[in-house]
């Protein structure tokens, strides 16, 4: 069991989520919000995507610079963690040559690019999806290649960005030890389960446990899953000796038919936490443990 718990919240995510829920945040002034009430209901790392105006995932670079100036102005202390995932969609067009056309929801840049907010503003943090995978039930799929990750990380190593290497199945926890045998992650190596997301790992305790038992004994990790699964992988985390995320990016609702606000989920998230008999890790504690470098 960990009895130093370090909660982050994940407060938008790229999702179809913003017709299901009335006060998902989209805007730079919302998302950044989002961020410092999740900060001041306990949580230490604020996970951030960007949409547009119309709620629809977004990779401009003027978005990401105010949500992040807004906070770092803010009396709030939270650690950014920026995600990297957007720019990797890849649709598989229903002709005879599925390359040609590929289908309209195709996102695909060079990996690097992917890393060009994260090069300008230096989060402290910025997540590492360590694979591909078939993503919903339909013709997607996120793309990210060996040679794509390497070169990702390496850039990140020089950025001194901490990733948050994100495994979705076995294999990319597979993928992710190796980059840390390679010395393109620095210690300690922190990994994030991410489970119940079709057609990931399922959201269970053999699945889970059978992924933490693959992190290596100078690793941290944290667990989340999705939907109605969120709070019930909140208690698993911790009971394997590990940390937590939740937010509206992972599960819309406070409780049955009652959507939720970010920083009510992670009071909810604490209130299991305390129960269990543990404690929660300020961000600069967070810091401190995952040796970041707070360079803006």
């Amino acid at each position: 069991m960990n009895n130093k718990v370090i909660v982050s919240c994940p407060v938008t995510g790229s999702g179809d989520t913003a017709s299901k829920h009335p006060d998902l945040p989209i805007t730079p002034k919302e998302i950044a919000q989002a961020s410092i009430d999740a900060a001041k209901a306990g949580a230490a790392i604020a996970h951030i995507h960007v949409r547009e105006t119309d709620g629809k995932p977004s990779r401009k670079l003027e978005l990401y610079k105010e949500v992040a100036d807004r906070i770092r102005s803010s009396d709030t202390d939270v650690i950014i963690n920026f995600t990297t995932g957007m720019g990797g969609d890849l649709e598989i067009g229903e002709g005879k040559d599925p390359l040609n056309p590929v289908g309209p929801n195709t996102d695909m840049i060079h990996a690097l690019d992917r890393l060009a907010h994260v090069e300008e503003l230096l989060p402290e943090m910025c997540t590492l999806d360590c694979g591909s995978l078939n993503f919903g039930d339909s013709n997607m799929l996120f793309v990210h290649t060996p040679m794509q990750l390497r070169k990702a990380a390496k850039m990140m190593q020089d950025l001194n960005v901490k990733p948050e290497m994100e495994a979705f199945e076995m294999g990319h926890l597979w993928f992710a030890n190796q980059l840390v045998k390679e010395g393109l992650i620095n210690d300690p190596p922190w990994y994030q389960i991410c489970l119940g997301i079709p057609w990931g790992a399922p959201a269970t305790t053999s699945a889970m446990k059978s992924m933490v038992d693959m992190i290596p004994a100078n690793g941290m990790w944290a667990g989340f899953g999705i939907g109605r699964f969120e709070m019930p992988m909140v208690a698993q985390s911790v009971l394997l000796g590990g940390n937590v995320r939740v937010g509206l990016e992972d599960n819309l609702y406070i409780e049955k038919g009652v959507v939720a606000s970010n920083a009510q989920l992670v009071e909810k998230a604490i209130r299991i936490i305390n129960d269990l008999g543990a404690t929660t890790l300020s961000p600069k504690e967070t810091r401190e443990k995952l040796k970041l470098k707070k360079q803006k």
